[in-house]
């Protein structure tokens, strides 16, 4: 995966931020959200769902994001929670529910910014420079962590290299479960498919404890790396590894 950490600012003042815009009516996204963001400097880049927004992570580097709370294959809330867990980026929150209760647990999950819709460009645009000055600050202000995409398998697939080079051992079934994401490069691996491989009678196998590999999996990696290893879970479908192959 592409390094989700923003970019060190440039010297002079005219950078251009890259800004992920995750919007499900693509009328608003293609007519209006993005040749607004270009229109006002910006380079912007479309998904109509989250797995998209996902896959163009995988391959692009972005600075900024902007989020509706309403899309189809997974809640806005929750794709902010992702992008927190693994990212820096400065995270923007769209939304047409007037009521208070999703303003207060985007910001609480770590959004930048939370605004109504239909969103005024003017102030979308911003509000986007001005998480962008902040980044920027934070940025020249301490060294930037080791990106992602840098977690890799090594030794047969036996350990896992976290991005300072610490090298996590593996069980066996952890070990599995890390190849088949990893081959499935960036897309969603489903529950049954994880199953599959780990066992050859899956009707004897309890699905909740392939929930508790999954926990034990990503605790493991957090304590010995200090960053969360990017596996995460795609709603109604399964779990996906958004790290390079």
């Amino acid at each position: 995966m592409k390094d989700l950490a923003p970019r060190s600012p440039a010297a002079d003042a005219n950078r251009v931020w890259r800004i992920a815009v995750l919007e499900d009516d693509a009328q608003l996204r293609e007519g209006i959200i993005l040749p607004g963001l270009r229109y006002f400097g910006f380079e912007a880049v479309g998904a109509g769902t989250a797995a998209e927004l996902y896959r163009s992570l995988l391959g692009q580097r972005f600075d900024m994001a902007v989020l509706d709370i309403g899309v189809p294959d997974e809640d806005g809330l929750s794709v902010l929670k992702h992008l927190r867990d693994v990212s820096r980026l400065g995270i923007v929150m769209l939304t047409a529910n007037t009521g208070t209760d999703e303003h207060l647990e985007a910001l609480t999950r770590g959004a930048d910014a939370f605004l109504l819709k239909p969103v005024n460009m003017e102030i979308l645009a911003a509000t986007l420079h001005n998480v962008g000055r902040r980044l920027a600050a934070m940025s020249s202000a301490q060294p930037a962590p080791e990106g992602l995409g840098k977690w890799r398998m090594d030794t047969d697939d036996w350990c896992l290299v976290e991005p300072g080079g610490k090298i996590l051992p593996l069980t066996a079934p952890e070990r599995c479960i890390l190849r088949v994401l990893i081959d499935a490069r960036g897309e969603p691996v489903t529950r049954e498919q994880l199953i599959s491989a780990l066992t050859s009678d899956i009707y004897e196998f309890d699905p909740h404890r392939l929930e508790m590999m999954v926990f034990r999996l990503r605790k493991k990696a957090h304590e010995a790396a200090g960053v969360p290893l990017p596996l995460l879970t795609s709603r109604g479908q399964g779990y996906f590894l958004a790290i390079d192959a």
